[in-house]
């Protein structure tokens, strides 16, 4: 899954659960973000997103 498809998807789950979030475009390095949900966050690489990788990005968010 692309990364942006994947903030989406991440965003209406917030947006669910009545919690913040926002994208940090400047905090990564390079071509990664830093994504914020409520007082939790994660890094996002650029391109395909493997299901492991977009597992432990929601783990990390308390998403899972």
């Amino acid at each position: 899954m692309k990364r942006e498809r994947f903030l989406q998807l991440l965003r209406k789950e917030a947006r669910e659960q009545k919690k913040e979030f926002r994208v940090d475009k400047v905090a990564g390095k390079g071509s990664h973000y830093r994504v914020y949900l409520g007082s939790k966050f994660s890094t996002v690489q650029s391109g395909d997103l493997t299901p492991l990788m977009m597992r432990t990005i929601r783990r990390q968010l308390g998403l899972e």
